[in-house]
């Protein structure tokens, strides 16, 4: 059975089972239309939305102030320049507001040095970051986490398939909790003591595309698989979004 939902309800459509795979990706019909507003490469409304209910991109860029935009872009999308790009964002939407994804691509581009050959577009990380808050990605894989752990029985596999290191952060530092393990302490999140155990970690390693896959679907390249092994304990209590390294922002964490 199929179910067009978000991640986090994931608890409502069963229980006691084998296996789980959360794949984080974005589809490539939603890079690929321009219509849908992910892309920095193709014109189209400035958008974002996995669905079309919530605010857009282009509330978001239009109506928050300056030091939210930066916060936003340095935290969720790990951009030097954010408090260059917020101002730029501002200045310009004094004059227009923002309504296409070139607009703003083009104006982020041109805060930052020239790109250089092979290197990702500029707008790389301001898009992600934008994305991320517009659609609460890490709410929803905060609150996926424990879900999927009430829905596995003893034995079931968790999967993950990560695209960008900050949401491969959080998936590693969950298992690391949940295997016992205190987990390395980093900017957003503590160390902690050892805690129960309710996962087994299966690979220590994340796993990554072999380049034949590459060659196929070069853009597999940012992908980490990690799974984990449910084990006959009781779900553990919920974890803090800071002891998972969810970052946040002006004092609210986006899970």
């Amino acid at each position: 059975q199929l179910h067009n939902d978000k991640f986090s309800n994931l608890g409502k459509y069963g229980s006691d089972l084998d296996g789980i795979v959360l794949d984080l990706g974005l589809s490539s019909m939603q890079i690929d239309e321009a219509s849908r507003g992910f892309s920095f490469m193709k014109d189209g409304p400035l958008d974002m939305r996995m669905s079309k209910s919530g605010p857009s991109a282009a509330d978001l860029v239009n109506t928050s102030s300056e030091s939210e935009i930066a916060n936003i872009l340095y935290f969720f999308g790990e951009e030097r320049s954010s408090r260059r790009i917020a101002n730029a964002i501002v200045t310009r939407r004094a004059e227009r507001p923002f309504v296409s994804t070139l607009d703003l691509s083009n104006v982020i581009e041109n805060c930052l040095p020239r790109k250089k050959p092979g290197a990702s577009h500029p707008a790389t990380r301001s898009f992600q970051a934008l994305r991320i808050a517009i659609n609460d990605e890490f709410t929803e894989l905060y609150e996926a986490l424990f879900a999927a752990e009430k829905a596995l029985r003893s034995g079931g596999i968790l999967a993950i398939v990560t695209f960008h290191s900050l949401e491969d952060r959080i998936v590693k530092r969950f298992f690391q909790l949940r295997s016992g393990s205190a987990g390395n302490s980093n900017r957003y999140a503590p160390e902690l003591k050892n805690g129960p155990k309710h996962f087994q970690v299966v690979n220590r390693k994340a796993i990554i595309p072999p380049d034949q896959e590459l060659s196929n679907n070069p853009r597999a390249r940012s992908a980490k698989l990690r799974m984990a092994k449910r084990l006959s304990s009781e779900p553990g209590s919920t974890l803090l979004p800071s002891q998972l390294g969810i970052p946040a922002i002006q004092g609210k964490h986006y899970a």
